[in-house]
């Protein structure tokens, strides 16, 4: 592991960059998946840290300062990318328990739902483009609100925080509506038995009759894509809490397909959005990434 973040170091923007054509070329063909387990985490490793770290370097000489927009502002003014049937990341903008849309910005700052924003989400992208035949949307990410009809042209959707969620009932009939059509959503950042009871609370009024469930290693989900071998992601913060995966299931049936997912007493999206900063292992990053790319290409499957 440590060697393979040694040689990504050592190398130049351009060295890394070809490194992550040709690995992402032969996880695409399937040459992981013929790997023995330590070579096939070796090549994984090296390959989402060159993605993030290329990427990032090709974005900053690319761009200059920005001014962000107010959290607060009409989604058209945080730079949405038209909709052209590829698949765009999108985060979900809801009413924030006693302060609205909220307002504030930055790396930890704002309300609940644009935690992250937009560094997780961008970084997110780069690696899904680098090591998938997806060809996601690079231009950009999308910020939409729970109770926009817009949601619907967009089959997965991230909610950030959602512990502070106070749905309106326009957001809890437009989601009722999103999901029964085949939309997933992915909740993230939450914890404690407060947060939990808020979610649950929520979730009983949007798809009454149906409940979560702890999810196991063996769900379809978790073998997408990656082989997740463990469940046991630590949280990068708030590492009192015990992380979970909880799962709605269509109909209330374990055995039918996936509608939300629950990243609870746990943050990947803190993952995503510092990975290039070093802030975390590198490990832990990538196995965060892990679990996001399986996320979208069991959605797009179901």
């Amino acid at each position: 592991m440590a060697a393979g973040l040694g040689v990504v170091a050592k190398l130049g923007v351009v060295a890394r960059h070809r490194v992550v054509a040709g690995l992402g070329m032969m996880a695409r063909q399937g040459v992981v998946a013929r790997l023995g387990i330590g070579a096939a985490t070796t090549l994984a490793t090296l390959l989402l840290v060159a993605a993030v770290l290329s990427s990032s370097e090709r974005a900053d000489e690319a761009a200059g300062p920005e001014s962000p927009p107010s959290l607060s502002s009409p989604p058209q003014d945080f730079g949405n990318v038209p909709y052209d049937a590829t698949y765009t990341f999108v985060r979900v903008r809801f009413n924030s328990a006693g302060r609205g849309f909220g307002r504030g910005f930055g790396r930890g700052g704002g309300p609940g739902w644009a935690h992250d924003y937009p560094y997780a989400d961008d970084n997110f992208v780069k690696i899904l483009d680098e090591i998938t035949l997806l060809e996601p949307n690079t231009t950009g990410t999308n910020v939409i609100d729970a109770d926009s009809p817009e949601l619907h042209r967009y089959p997965i959707a991230y909610v950030s925080e959602p512990g502070g969620w106070a749905p309106t009932q326009a957001e809890v009939d437009n989601l009722v509506s999103y999901l029964r059509k085949g939309g997933f959503l992915i909740l993230d950042d939450f914890r404690g038995q407060g947060e939990w009871s808020r979610v649950e609370a929520i979730f009983n009024v949007i798809l009454p009759g149906h409940r979560f469930r702890t999810l196991e290693l063996e769900e379809p989900i978790f073998n997408s894509f990656f082989q997740i071998e463990t469940l046991d992601l630590p949280p990068p913060t708030f590492q009192q809490y015990r992380p979970v995966f909880l799962g709605l299931h269509e109909d209330d049936d374990p055995e039918g397909r996936l509608m939300v997912i629950a990243n609870f007493n746990n943050d990947i999206g803190d993952y995503w959005e510092y990975s290039d900063l070093g802030y975390f292992p590198i490990d832990l990053s990538n196995e965060a990434y892990k679990f996001g790319v399986n996320y979208v290409i069991y959605a797009l499957n179901r």
